[in-house]
């Protein structure tokens, strides 16, 4: 059952799952196999799965060689060290080259915790959503995840899907959802505003549609879990409900979910829009419970802002 598991042990179940299924398929680390629950695939998939060491660039190098001889990688490390160091191989050797991967960023945002500052990257999604045709993602919970790999496998495009590594206090979605890749899912209705989430953010977002019931503010809460391409019709028709939009994104403001709205918005059907997420800070060490009083991305921020927005 995937909804019991950490978001790294669904990653290394469905890569499993997957290579069962097609020998074509290759799992790349970056000396992280025991940070991402992937080191027991090295049995089962032999010289399909390497591990590359702390040597991201040359890893985006071997998945590009790798695809153009017909096979397709999953392709792991920790966010920042993935974006931050291999953005020009990633541009270039796939985008630039038409060829694909699926790139897995973990201790996405905050979910870092006491790896601290260093390790927190609030802005991966910034660094690749320029490039044309890549496909990012922002996951909430283990189920999902391990449809977002599979669709990865099935449509053979170049993806990055950012995920914390462990398990997650809340689950989202269960075994007996059906998924369809639309990128956004309605999961509460409302009528007095939206209230746009990703990642860990979804249950924050609940819950503040919950308190705000309470003072008579009916929300409307989307999983925006596709951040590129958006899903433009499921987002402009709430917007246009309600009139009023919140975004929520465990990720700076500045080019993440906020900004892909806000863009979106601004040409479509301008309206009110408050950014939730890490305004112009680093990160730091600390439990993410901490962490997000500290950013201010509780249910009590988003509702907060909610009541100030109507």
């Amino acid at each position: 059952m995937y909804s019991e598991l950490e978001m790294r042990k669904s990653y290394a179940k469905t890569v499993e799952k997957l290579f069962k299924k097609d020998s074509n398929i290759f799992a790349l680390e970056a000396d992280l196999s025991s940070s991402m629950s992937t080191s027991g695939l090295k049995e089962i998939m032999g010289k399909n799965y390497i591990n590359l060491g702390i040597m991201e660039a040359n890893m985006i190098g071997v998945a590009s060689g790798i695809n153009l001889a017909g096979g397709y990688c999953f392709v792991h490390s920790f966010g920042q060290f993935l974006t931050r160091r291999a953005m020009d191989q990633i541009f270039i050797s796939l985008g630039y080259s038409k060829l694909s991967a699926c790139l897995v960023g973990s201790d996405a945002g905050v979910t870092a915790e006491h790896n601290g500052g260093t390790h927190m990257t609030f802005e991966d999604v910034g660094i690749l959503r320029i490039i044309p045709n890549i496909e990012i993602y922002d996951v909430c919970d283990p189920v999902q995840f391990n449809k977002v790999l599979e669709y990865a496998y099935e449509s053979k495009k170049l993806i990055y899907i950012r995920t914390a590594r462990k398990k997650q206090e809340f689950a989202i979605y269960s075994e007996e959802t059906k998924f369809e890749n639309t990128g956004a899912n309605i999961l509460k209705k409302g009528k007095s505003i939206t209230i746009l989430a990703c990642g860990i953010e979804v249950k924050e977002a609940l819950e503040a549609a919950d308190k705000l019931e309470k003072h008579g503010i009916y929300a409307e809460v989307i999983d925006v879990y596709r951040i590129k391409p958006l899903n433009e019709e499921v987002i402009l028709k709430s917007a246009q409900k309600t009139g009023r939009v919140i975004t929520c994104e465990n990720h700076s403001i500045n080019n993440g979910l906020g900004s892909s709205v806000a863009e979106l918005l601004s040409e479509k059907y301008p309206i009110k829009v408050k950014r939730i997420g890490i305004n112009n800070r680093f990160g730091q060490v600390g439990k993410q419970d901490y962490l997000m009083k500290e950013y201010n991305l509780t249910a009590d921020d988003i509702a907060g802002e909610a009541i100030k927005l109507i």
